[in-house]
């Protein structure tokens, strides 16, 4: 089967292409992606949330998630605080 694995930063992205068994799990994709580095804090297939023992189906988008990098709470209470009253 055949499975696209997405790793995303601000300003550039990697796609790349596998080739694995049927039954894979992510885990076994990424025993075949030994430079992915380690800023990944999570998995997802198509936006949905996933452990390395999720299997793998033909045609899946397994992306490898970055941790966030401010609090979404805190974000919009600093925007909050920019912007005046109406």
């Amino acid at each position: 089967m055949r499975i696209e694995v997405i790793q995303a930063w601000p300003r550039r992205h990697v796609v790349r292409a596998l080739e694995l068994a049927d039954g894979s799990t992510v885990e076994s994709a990424l025993a075949m992606l030994p430079d992915i580095g380690d800023d990944v804090a999570g998995y997802a297939v198509f936006g949905v949330r996933a452990d390395t023992g999720t299997v793998l189906r033909d045609g899946d988008r397994l992306e490898l998630l970055r941790a966030l990098e401010a609090d979404p709470k805190e974000a919009r209470r600093r925007r909050a605080a920019l912007r005046p009253l109406r």
